[in-house]
């Protein structure tokens, strides 16, 4: 008799051999990563693809790039693993490194204050079908695209004032975004102004069947007047012809 035919692995929606598609959960984690991995490109940093985690590092302090995206759940098995290559591709034990970088897990982790990290929160999943009718831009608000190194830095520090992300407020250009990522099809920013000055941004990466909508900001002052629901539609609709999370 011959040997047993090895059965494959019952599917959990999160093998290496899943489709990409086969959730809008899983296409945006491919999403996320990819846009990560596309910044820290730009930036001359460095990535790393393994089963279970995306690593990506931009080489710089601050910056949500800096991630390692999980693609599969941390379990019994996997997390001693999988963390221990996200300390070394980031070089946690190096005292000279210093910075942030994000965790992001789709599902419940446990606590990971041993390991170093701290809960940053449960950020919502939103999915918002293709050709759902946006609302109507507030009065006087206008919306451009960005389409230059000057109005990228002008987005940055609207976004670095309004999220807000401390220390990078008055940065150089070039600090939070590459001008390099303007070419790129996948990528889209926008900025809101009123009477010519800047009030709100927002940015988005389309890939895998999806639009990931990301840093949308409005400046404290401007809060309550609709400009950042505004500024997410426009963002949102970086292909239309996709759904947006």
């Amino acid at each position: 008799m011959g040997e047993p035919t090895a059965q494959p692995p019952l599917e959990t929606g999160w093998l290496p051999t899943t489709p990409i598609h086969d959730s809008y959960l899983r296409r945006f984690l491919w999403n996320w990563a990819d846009a990560c991995a596309a910044t820290a490109h730009a930036f001359g940093g460095h990535v790393l693809d393994t089963d279970t985690v995306r690593l990506a590092d931009t080489g710089r302090p601050g910056s949500f790039s800096n991630a390692a995206t999980l693609i599969q759940p941390l379990t019994a098995a996997n997390a001693a693993s999988t963390l221990a290559q996200i300390t070394a591709f980031f070089a946690f034990d190096n005292p000279d490194r210093a910075g942030e970088v994000l965790l992001v897990s789709a599902w419940p982790t446990g606590d990971l204050q041993t390991h170093g990290w701290s809960l940053m929160g449960h950020p919502p999943v939103h999915l918002l079908p293709q050709g759902v009718p946006a609302r109507e831009t507030p009065p006087g608000l206008r919306i451009v695209r960005v389409d230059s190194p000057v109005l990228l830095h002008i987005w940055e520090q609207t976004v670095s004032r309004g999220y807000p992300l401390e220390g990078l407020e008055d940065a150089p250009p070039g600090a939070l975004a590459s001008p390099s990522l303007l070419t790129n099809p996948h990528y889209g920013a926008w900025v809101g102004f009123v009477d010519d000055r800047p009030v709100a941004a927002a940015s988005a990466w389309a890939a895998h069947g999806v639009v990931n909508v990301t840093l949308v900001a409005t400046l404290p002052e401007e809060r309550r007047k609709g400009y950042g629901e505004a500024l997410t539609w426009a963002a949102s609709r970086l292909d239309p012809s996709l759904p947006a999370m």
